[in-house]
């Protein structure tokens, strides 16, 4: 049997462990009992074992002759989201944790891809990482897996990310920016309170704080090549505690977004001067606080060609699709920063099921038909680049 043919024979094992997964969720650092389910699973498979980054597995299957080593890779945590798919049989046992992004479907895909290849352990030429990681909706867990070491002698990644936008089936492997590097920031306005009917004994953190709302905005505007996408956002405005009193503290707190590095390395300077400038003509300070949290996700040109040669082969021309590259996060962009990888979308969105609600919705879902292509991709690109 070939690999989709043995990953159709597995579907309702993927699904199975899609849905395990899905009804209990577990948040960034406590995928406690989905590590072990899945170091449990792989044993059963006769596939070493290592454990690392507290909660994260890796999965080692050596083929029938030593070559290069490929990986791939899943991520395990979940959401601090309520699920309001009241109707799932599956729906979360954990009461504010769902699985709103798809990482149940890529532990599933990757555990079964693992099934399907250790069956054909003879074909294959050289080793395979099987990486189950943690912490991916923190910016925290491929990190520290690399720093632990799981890069190692490696010569390929292939992540997968489930979306809800592109249709079932389809698989979009293309080269170039697929995700945007998205740091944080956080900015304390500082001032002087005062009774609100005597505001010209304060300095007023509210009306400071207002205006750098107004001026980090001419970053993007004026200060960003038009041609290279970027985003500048503030989520959150904290200040004040009654109504006639000036406000003396203002916490602001927001986002970055490019896929420029070189962008991604000016913002905390032109965040820092707008900041200082315009709290100074307010008699006001400001702080900053910025912390860098993924890269920028990019697609390697080879590994790319690899990736749609392996997929196409069984599934033909018509499962690939075009889909641009998104201002999401993802840490995966750690893992093939130094070694050439891709990260693919394949989709799950399902107008008929209701499988169309974006991601971190607490209504997400995705088409369990599409799992089976996922999991063919994961086993046919191990092969095709061991191999070939």
């Amino acid at each position: 049997m070939n690999v989709r043919e043995l990953s159709e024979k597995y579907k309702d094992e993927i699904i199975a462990l899609r849905r395990e997964f899905h009804e209990n969720p577990e948040l960034s650092w406590k995928e406690i009992r989905t590590g072990n389910r899945v170091e449990e699973e792989l044993k059963k498979m006769g596939i070493e074992v290592e454990r690392m980054a507290k909660t994260g597995v890796v999965g080692i299957l050596k083929g029938r002759e030593d070559g290069k080593v490929v990986a791939l890779r899943a991520d395990m945590d979940a959401l601090p989201v309520e699920e309001a798919n009241h109707d799932l049989p599956y729906k979360s046992k954990n009461t504010g944790v769902m699985h709103a992004c798809g990482h149940d479907s890529h532990t599933a895909m990757l555990l079964v891809a693992a099934k399907v290849l250790s069956e054909l352990k003879d074909q294959i030429k050289g080793t395979v990482k099987f990486i189950f990681q943690p912490a991916e909706e923190t910016i925290q867990g491929a990190k520290a897996m690399l720093e632990e070491g799981v890069m190692n002698g490696v010569d390929a990644i292939l992540g997968i990310h489930v979306w809800s936008q592109l249709s079932t089936g389809k698989v979009s492997v293309q080269s170039g920016p697929r995700f945007a590097a998205g740091d944080r920031f956080k900015i304390t306005v500082k001032g002087k309170g005062s009774h609100g009917a005597a505001p010209h004994h304060g300095v007023d953190a509210i009306v400071a704080a207002s205006a750098i709302v107004s001026n980090l905005q001419s970053i993007v505007s004026r200060e960003i090549d038009p041609l290279e996408p970027a985003v500048v956002s503030l989520g959150t405005i904290k200040g004040g505690f009654n109504f006639n009193v000036i406000c003396n503290e203002v916490v602001l707190e927001g986002t970055t977004r490019s896929f420029n590095q070189d962008i991604q390395t000016r913002y905390p300077s032109m965040i820092r001067r707008i900041i200082d400038e315009t709290a100074a003509s307010f008699k006001a300070t400001a702080e900053l606080e910025y912390i860098v949290g993924s890269l920028s996700c990019i697609n390697d040109p080879e590994i790319s060609r690899i990736a749609q040669h392996s997929i196409t082969k069984l599934y033909g021309e018509e499962v690939i699709a075009h889909f641009e590259k998104i201002m999401g996060g993802e840490d995966f962009a750690y893992l093939n920063q130094d070694v050439p990888g891709i990260i693919a979308f394949l989709g799950g969105g399902n107008e008929v099921k209701n499988t169309t609600y974006p991601h971190h919705h607490e209504k997400f879902n995705i088409d369990e038909d599409a799992l089976p292509v996922g999991t063919s991709l994961y086993a046919q690109f191990a092969l095709d680049f061991l191999n070939g």
